[in-house]
């Protein structure tokens, strides 16, 4: 892979950002757009949360600031610098994401191609062409730098300089560690991304079985009890720590319980805003458990599915919980997608990529007319902007559905061969 195309694609990235961020005079507009800002990550709510405790007053005594106490801190350094400082800090820390993912993709790719060589006598002989080669783990890295760099979710998101950039970066160096058998770094990493956001605890469960079959350990108990023990270490000396410079616990409140309870129901792109707009206040308790719950629902059946495929299994957690968590934002969306070039050598298997893509064009496109329509020139109402989102999840469902499916046709072809017979005829997968 040459090292100046890289380079090119990176500076490209990082000048599309900082240009959209200081001479298009869009920033503003797309600093408030409720698809990239959300209660919980917004700048705007992190300068006044800065302001207030500047002034001696606490961020969490109200229902503005939900950022984590220990994420104030850094914040509040954060505002000190210059306008164009600030900005390029932001790219910087996009790029060191995008960085994280490509060395994901260098690392797991190389690993899955020397598996399969391993495995090599298992596969049918007819299998043999659809292995994964030199090539394709070469440029594999490419295509993530590139789809992440130029992915206008991941932009978006830098330039309106949105927190969730951190979690993802967080999240992106936790899958790193996780590739390279790093055990208490990968807890450490883990446990600041679980800080920031509650939902990303799920992906304890891939890193230990990645940590463990990487290591090709026999005792797996003892590994996987040392990392959730490190974890667990890690994150309450975290809340611990938070504890210390706020000098009570209020700020769980307005963080975990804020996230958990969903009481601002701004409309953004997921989908509790409007269940709870519209629902009845004792059926509340009942609804917010059902909602919850689907971001956890799925990790044991698809760990017990996908064991032999943890990074798989990552990745569709990260997708699930994009769909499924209180407030999510497009930058979530973004840090996913630019893991998908990862699964290249499923793409001939995938069977519904033109109309996920439609799907996904189309209600990214229309979410702003809606919102224009509804908010602004009133002849719209809350169910266009939610037929969209809900479009929008199903879009993202469907990828998770398709890709996990075609990897279980490749896995059924690489054994059985590429000729489909039953009853001396031909036949094809379903999914069922």
């Amino acid at each position: 892979m040459s090292a100046l195309k890289i380079g090119v694609i990176y500076l490209s990235g990082a000048f599309v950002r900082f240009w959209l961020m200081n001479y298009s005079g869009l920033r503003q507009m797309i600093e408030d757009r409720v698809e990239i800002s959300t209660p919980i990550n917004s700048w705007k709510r992190v300068t006044e949360g800065v302001h207030l405790m500047k002034n001696d007053i606490s961020p969490y005594d109200g229902d503005l600031f939900h950022e984590t106490p220990l994420g104030l801190f850094a914040f509040s350094w954060l505002l000190t610098l210059k306008q164009p400082f600030l900005d390029l800090f932001f790219i910087f820390v996009d790029a060191l994401t995008c960085f994280c993912l490509q060395m994901v993709a260098e690392s797991y790719s190389s690993q899955a191609l020397e598996k399969e060589k391993e495995n090599k006598k298992k596969y049918a002989e007819d299998s043999h062409g659809i292995l994964l080669t030199e090539d394709q783990v070469k440029r594999i890295p490419l295509y993530v730098i590139f789809c992440y760099n130029f992915n206008p979710y991941t932009i978006l998101s830098c330039v309106g300089r949105t927190t969730s950039g951190f979690n993802n970066f967080f999240v992106a160096l936790t899958l790193l560690f996780m590739c390279k058998g790093w055990l208490f770094l990968c807890s450490a990493a883990l446990a600041v991304a679980t800080y920031q956001a509650f939902y990303t605890v799920v992906f304890i469960v891939p890193a230990c079985m990645y940590i463990v079959q990487q290591k090709k350990m026999q005792k797996v108990w003892p590994t996987v009890s040392i990392m959730v023990i490190s974890f667990a270490v890690f994150l309450g000396s975290l809340f611990y720590l938070s504890m210390l410079y706020t000098d009570s616990w209020a700020f769980l409140t307005s963080t975990y319980k804020f996230l958990i309870l969903v009481p601002d129901l701004r409309p953004n792109v997921g989908l509790f805003w409007y269940f709870f707009t519209e629902m009845f206040e004792h059926f509340r308790a009942l609804f917010v458990c059902a909602f919850q719950i689907n971001c956890f629902l799925y990790l044991a059946p698809l760990a017990l599915r996908l064991r032999k495929e943890p990074m798989l299994l990552a990745f569709s957690l990260a997708a699930l919980s994009t769909v499924f968590r209180s407030y999510p934002s497009i930058s979530d969306l973004g840090f996913y997608f630019g893991m998908l070039p990862i699964w290249l050598h499923l793409l001939p298997y995938m069977q519904q990529g033109f109309v996920v893509c439609c799907f996904i064009l189309f209600s990214s496109g229309l979410g702003p007319v809606v919102w224009q329509l509804w908010i602004y020139m009133r002849s719209g109402n809350a169910n266009f902007y939610f037929g969209v989102t809900l479009a929008f999840a199903t879009a993202q469902i469907f990828l998770i559905t398709d890709i996990l499916f075609a990897h279980i046709k490749r896995e059924f072809t690489l054994v059985n061969g590429t000729k489909r017979e039953l009853n001396g005829k031909p036949a094809k997968l379903v999914l069922e």
